[in-house]
């Protein structure tokens, strides 16, 4: 398969699919799904699934069902469906690990300033995604872009995530799509994530899904590139995420709009 590029004919490109690898049926049908919604859509896929989950609120909560065989899931996705893939890194080994299979390897919002991982990522020659802190300004992404190109490698996009309001809650500071955009590379809106409600105290984040199209179309709306939406066939039975993850049957419709509003920009 050929390596990443960034398709400028599509209307944005779109990062999506389950939080996590939770089995092969879910991940293949949710993969399958998506790409031919995409297709009808005019808009470039990347599916994206975590083969592990290092950042739970609860010990009780699910990480995985074994890197092994999550990867070899992403892998099917891959070779049958020819999709690229995005998926998290957590440290330094990892990246390489992580990197024969994914095209993006993504480095978690918590971690954006870990120099070793960041250089690690950087080594592979993939994509890196850089997810800014819930704690950093976007103005301080800067340096987490200088450290991955002191690699050699220009293949970076950064993506908002929502920065920390008060206890358990995130808000989108849209003017931080624009900000950093000033370095030269793509922009992702991680829409869903954006929408947590992280470390509620059942040890399990809340969301709210009821707001994703509304932040889609303003991310669109100041710039962003791309889009990053975890969806899953049944949100409420899903492993990790589910309370802030668009049902699958809904994406269909939430393209077609954004596709509309991305020609009127346009």
């Amino acid at each position: 398969m050929e390596n990443l590029i960034l398709d400028n004919s599509a209307h944005f490109f779109l990062i999506a699919g389950p939080c996590v690898v939770e089995n092969e049926e879910i991940t293949l049908h949710t993969a399958k799904v998506l790409k031919d919604l995409c297709k009808k859509h005019n808009i470039q896929l990347i599916f994206k699934s975590s083969y592990r989950k290092a950042n739970r609120s609860s010990v009780n909560s699910f990480t995985g069902l074994g890197d092994e065989k999550a990867l070899e899931i992403l892998s099917k996705v891959k070779q049958e469906l020819k999709l690229h893939i995005c998926t998290d890194i957590h440290s330094p080994e990892e990246a390489e690990i992580a990197a024969k299979v994914a095209d993006i390897v993504q480095v978690p919002a918590f971690l954006c300033r870990q120099t070793d991982l960041l250089i690690a990522a950087g080594k592979t020659g993939k994509f890196v995604n850089i997810k800014k802190g819930q704690f950093l300004s976007p103005e301080s992404m800067k340096f987490a872009t200088e450290k991955t190109l002191s690699t050699g490698n220009k293949n970076i996009m950064l993506t908002e995530r929502g920065t920390t309001f008060g206890y358990n809650d995130l808000v989108i500071d849209f003017r931080g799509i624009p900000k950093m955009k000033t370095f030269g590379f793509p922009v992702v809106l991680d829409v869903t994530h954006s929408l947590q409600q992280p470390n509620q105290s059942s040890g399990v984040t809340g969301g709210q899904p009821e707001m994703i199209e509304y932040m889609a179309k303003a991310g669109l709306a100041v710039g962003a590139d791309g889009l990053f939406i975890e969806t899953h066939p049944e949100p409420k039975k899903a492993l990790s995420d589910g309370a802030n993850m668009l049902k699958l049957d809904l994406v269909d419709d939430l393209l077609e709009k954004l596709v509309k509003l991305r020609k009127a920009l346009k």
